[in-house]
């Protein structure tokens, strides 16, 4: 070999192993010295509010990567009772996308998230009303729960508990965080709570004060603590309103895309109760490191490894690294803050190397009893030798042939396990239970608060770092190649191993229409044999029409039909007894949109059957989709031939006897708006047009009607609040006969965002009336126009209708046989 080759050859090695030091980490380096100043810093925040999408995102990310705190936002409610931009989910299903979403905004920002057991209902006008509908007590011991576990040092609230002009929820949000703030150091409340936690007070709690639309004017009276918001942070290259406004972004299902805020921007928050200060809302909160034995000396290494830290080879940041783990672990302190330091010092090392650990298999479901294949791979692209590598799963140890990895050479564990027949199914642990008063029922004391599942299926490893010993959790997870998205990983789930559909969650039973509905077994396992039954039906009230099996898709599908003895609603169940008497009746839904993890949850498999005299003509009905909803399901169980519209000519307008309008369809469908004309023509033709709300802003046309209306903020929240009616209008008298029980046990509210003002042209035929409120004629308002009918409504039929209410039922059928 010439001595040129062997000084090029030589030159090549060094500038791989150059590569491989200086770009083994995830993280660029200066993020790694970013959490760095996040390790030293032990002061922590609650933010409260009550939903999804309440936080101050600018606040959380300019507190938790500007001075370095550990920040938690605390949401009473996973936001079930709001609305939904994306699709048709509402209630649970939007509340665990609205939780994810939650997830990745402080997946963005930095921080924490907790939740309690209320449920949010909808809108509330003042927080007494959220309180009729919440048992305080149990808010209020959850909120003093997080606060124990999370001891924060200042607590924030989004709200003030001044009653008016807010939602209830938010109000009571920060009425139950200003008494918790109290209760939280006092031993005698909630006393249960202090087998697992300690008493916990913290030093002072604010109001993030605010002027919605207008420049921040603060009170002289008052005292305020300042924190810059809108500043530039050169280690993230980027500015805490960039990263507030992409935070806010994954608010999807709310529609809260955000642009950030460019230039300079303060947040103030306005003293209310606590130890007072001159300057600072940080004054005179003490160091955690300096209340245990040792911390002081920890605080100094880790304050050496940041003055020393060494930005182009980061690697070399390694040792230093080990050393503060090594007094970190050594600490004589059962602290939960101490531990929560320890495994973010483990991630800091293992991003420094760059390490990927991922377990994986090729199905993302999986039952009780299923043999599972799956790989665990542990790459290290970093020169430093990771050695003893080991995993352990439900009681059993897998370990490779090759223990050591380095330089890029994946070592890789086949692991293979049966999943535990008494391993539950992967439920979201608040929907185990039934909900009771608007209060998720949760049985474990430790799981209240946490965003979501603790892990399931997955399995500890175990190696070591320089003679340390390293163990992190790997979870579980399904991977494969999406065509357009690349790499994709999502949750490993356990369903039943026999689960059931029903093709009809509202089975009308009325005159002329004699419906059959398919229960579907499907046998994720294999095959068995068994009985279809009906919980709350007597034999007599169902009848089997036929059994088809598909034995290649492992499927049996019932055909049944029904027939109660009398007008009424009720709901049943559908079981499948086997032969070894284990009874299934579990139906699993699945939801899956981009920005969030796939979601799996179960519910049982209930129908409503609603048999009724009810006229109904079963004519061809058209839908234009709006942001989701399923009133076209419950159109088509009732009889009628509905056909969604996507040509709005109006040669193919004329073939529909009604064309029903989607909810925010003018908020979100550009078609519709381009074509209102011919919408407007088909009614003069002759035609009747129904549509549901919408919002004020954005309109894709303020032109929504034959004759001019605006949309307001109206609404009714009280669900049975009382009504006048009208009871010789059209829509009341005819085909069928409204009365005044038809407007019985309604789900959430009666409407939302209702007129604000309306032409002369159009009749209101319903008065509702919230408690203590003026009565609101403007939740429906109709109009003849030309030959044809036109309504527009903000009734919550896209609830009343899927939740199977008969009241609501019969009078939409009203509205679209005008």
């Amino acid at each position: 070999m010439t001595k040129p080759f062997l000084l090029k050859s030589l030159a090549f090695i060094f500038l791989l192993l150059n590569s491989l030091i200086c770009f083994s980490q995830t993280l660029p380096s200066s993020v790694i010295y970013h959490k760095l100043l996040q390790l030293k810093e032990t002061k922590r925040v609650l933010y409260v509010a009550a939903h999804p999408d309440d936080e101050n995102t600018q606040l959380i990310a300019a507190l938790g990567n500007g001075e370095h705190v550990q920040v938690a936002y605390l949401s009473l409610t996973r936001g079930d009772g709001g609305q939904n931009l994306i699709g048709k989910e509402l209630g649970i299903e939007l509340g665990q996308i609205r939780t994810q979403e939650l997830l990745q905004a402080r997946a963005t920002d930095g921080g924490r998230q907790f939740f309690t057991r209320a449920m949010d209902f909808g809108y509330s006008k003042d927080p007494e009303e959220t309180l009729q509908n919440w048992d305080k007590q149990k808010v209020l011991s959850d909120v003093v729960w997080v606060i124990r576990n999370f001891r924060p040092d200042i607590i924030i609230t989004r709200f003030n508990t001044e009653p008016g002009g807010n939602h209830g929820h938010h109000t009571t949000s920060a009425i139950l965080a200003e008494e918790a703030f109290d209760l939280a150091a006092d031993a005698t409340s909630f006393p249960e709570q202090l087998k697992f936690v300690d008493t916990w007070q913290s030093k002072r709690i604010f109001w993030n004060s605010y002027n919605f639309g207008g420049e921040f004017k603060s009170d002289k009276s008052e005292q305020y603590a300042m924190f810059p918001v809108g500043e530039f942070n050169s280690l993230l290259g980027t500015t805490y309103s960039q990263i507030a406004a992409n935070s806010r972004t994954m608010h999807k299902s709310q529609g809260f895309g955000a642009t950030a805020r460019i230039g300079a921007a303060d947040d103030n928050l306005q003293f209310i109760k606590g130890e007072a200060f001159q300057t600072s809302a940080f004054e005179g909160i003490p160091d955690r490191w300096k209340e245990i034995e040792g911390g002081m000396e920890l605080a100094s290494l880790i304050q050496s490894a940041i003055d020393k830290f060494d930005f182009k080879d980061p690697i070399v940041n390694l040792k230093s690294l080990t050393q503060i783990r090594t007094k970190l672990v050594s600490l004589n302190s059962n602290s939960s803050w101490v531990n929560e330091k320890i495994k973010k010092l483990d991630l800091v090392i293992f991003e420094l190397l760059g390490l990927k650990m991922e377990f994986v298999t090729n199905q993302e479901l999986g039952y009780s009893g299923e043999n599972i294949k799956a790989n665990l791979i542990v790459n290290n692209p970093s020169v430093v030798l990771i050695n003893d590598i080991s995993f352990h799963l439900f009681n059993n140890s897998f370990s490779a042939k090759k223990k050591v990895a380095s330089n890029n050479e994946p070592v890789l564990i086949p692991v293979e396990f049966q999943i535990a027949e008494d391993l539950l199914i992967s439920q979201p642990y608040w929907l185990v239970n039934p909900v009771v008063d608007a209060i998720y029922d949760v049985k474990d004391q430790q799981m209240i608060g946490k965003p979501f599942n603790d892990m399931k299926v997955g399995g500890e490893l175990s190696f070591t770092i320089n003679g340390q010993e390293f163990r992190t959790q790997v979870p579980l997870e399904y991977k494969y190649n999406d065509q357009v998205d690349g790499e994709t990983k999502q949750p490993f789930t356990i369903v039943p191993e026999i689960d059931l559909e029903v093709s009809d969650e509202n089975v009308f039973l009325i005159s002329d229409l004699n419906p059959v509905v398919t229960v579907t077994v499907n046998f994720n396992g294999e095959v068995k044999e068994g009985e279809l039954t009906f919980k709350n039906l007597m034999s007599s009230e169902f009848q089997i029409m036929g059994i088809e099996e598909n034995l290649n898709q492992k499927k049996r599908l019932y055909r049944v039909s029904f027939k109660l003895d009398k007008n009424e609603k009720r709901e049943v169940i559908a079981q499948f007894k086997t032969a070894d008497s284990k009874i299934f009746d579990q139906v699993t839904h699945r939801i899956t949109y981009k920005h969030i993890p796939n979601l799996t949850y179960f519910s049982p498999a209930s129908m409503n059957l609603i048999q009724e005299d009810w006229k109904v003509s079963g004519a061809k009905i058209g839908y234009i989709m709006g942001a989701g909803d399923d009133v076209p399901a419950v159109l088509s169980s009732l009889g009628y031939q509905v056909s969604e519209i996507s040509d709005y000519s109006l040669a193919n307008l004329s073939q529909y006897k009604s064309i029903v309008v989607g909810i925010r369809a003018y908020n979100t469908n550009a078609a519709l708006a381009a074509n209102q004309q011919n919408l407007m023509t088909y009614v003069e033709n002759g035609g009747t047009v129904v549509v549901q709300y919408n919002v004020s802003r954005p309109l894709l046309t303020d032109k929504l009607g034959p004759y001019p209306f605006s949309i307001g903020r109206d609404r009714v929240t009280v669900e049975d609040s009382p009504f006048t009616a009208d009871w010789d209008h059209p829509i009341l008298a005819g085909p069928n006969e409204i009365n005044v029980a038809d407007f019985d046990d309604w789900i959430q509210e009666r409407g939302l965002y209702f007129v604000s003002t309306f032409a002369p042209e159009y009749s209101t035929p319903l008065t509702f009336q919230d408690p203590n409120e003026d009565p609101l004629n403007n939740s429906l308002i109709y109009a003849k126009y030309g030959k044809g009918t036109y309504i527009y409504t903000g009734i919550s039929f896209f609830r009343e209708l899927p939740a199977g209410v008969p009241g609501a039922t019969k009078l939409f059928i009203n509205l679209i046989e005008q």
